[in-house]
């Protein structure tokens, strides 16, 4: 009888030519999807998966990494709230863009600790609060529509209790985009889904606190984010986006501190 021998990481080309041939991701704490993101991303950045290129079936990327149709999805998602892929109905999931080698990027891979989301918390208060205040002075109608169309996702994912990473990052990346600074954009990019918890599911708990009760205080303040930037109200925008970060910390500090203590 053959031993099985477990499966070894590589980052090789991940092309529909190799695929059959192409090492399983392994178990390890890491989350799976975000394996499956670093693979896909660094081939994008090599250039072997060029912009328009057709990525492969989730059938494909399942057998050939040993993943379920959720872990692929997941992935999916990942990628195309950081802009690299879209998903075309009934077509197919293409590349969109290639992330610059020599850009500032923290790979979501990185942020396993909470500490690691506390810090990232840290640093988006003090870009996007401003970011909020003059999304509200210079967005337009139509980046207004796209807000509250990725606020809509976003509820619609947690009715349902999905992954609401893609539709949370879309939110927050559209108000950079309406600042009309090219720089708030370009560092929110790079950042990409770091900045979101990895699950909201796996953030309620650390909260101590049930999804639905979760999600439904995250929605009210994603909402007065909004309706400050619907009516264009700078003050109140930088004031909405301020405490959601900062409840946000808060929650997670608390959450941490609780951790800390239990150890002890």
């Amino acid at each position: 009888m053959m031993r099985f021998q477990p499966p070894t990481f590589s980052r090789q080309m991940f092309t529909m030519e190799n695929l059959n041939d192409t090492p399983r991701l392994p178990r390890k704490r890491r989350s799976l999807a975000q394996e499956l993101v670093t693979v896909l991303s660094e081939q994008i950045r090599d250039g072997h998966l060029k912009r328009g290129d057709k990525l492969p079936t989730e059938s494909a990327i399942m057998d050939a990494h040993g993943v379920s149709r959720t872990v692929v999805r997941e992935a999916i998602s990942r990628l195309q709230a950081a802009g690299q892929v879209e998903t075309r109905h009934g077509i197919g999931t293409f590349v969109l863009d290639t992330p610059s080698p020599s850009g500032f990027r923290i790979d979501p891979a990185t942020v396993v600790t909470l500490r690691d989301v506390l810090a990232i918390l840290e640093l988006r208060i003090s870009l996007e609060v401003e970011s909020a205040g003059l999304a509200a002075q210079r967005r337009s109608p139509e980046q207004l529509a796209n807000m509250r169309a990725a606020l809509d996702a976003l509820n619609e994912s947690a009715a349902h209790a999905s992954d609401a990473v893609a539709s949370d990052f879309a939110f927050h990346l559209e108000i950079a985009l309406s600042t009309g600074n090219r720089y708030f954009t370009d560092i929110m990019t790079h950042l990409g889904t770091s900045i979101i918890p990895r699950t909201r599911l796996n953030s309620a708990r650390l909260a101590h606190d049930d999804q639905q009760h979760y999600m439904g205080r995250l929605s009210r303040e994603h909402e007065e984010i909004y309706d400050a930037i619907a009516r264009q109200d700078s003050d109140a925008a930088r004031a909405a986006m301020r405490l959601h970060l900062t409840n946000s910390r808060e929650r997670l500090r608390h959450a941490h501190e609780e951790a800390e203590a239990q150890r002890g």
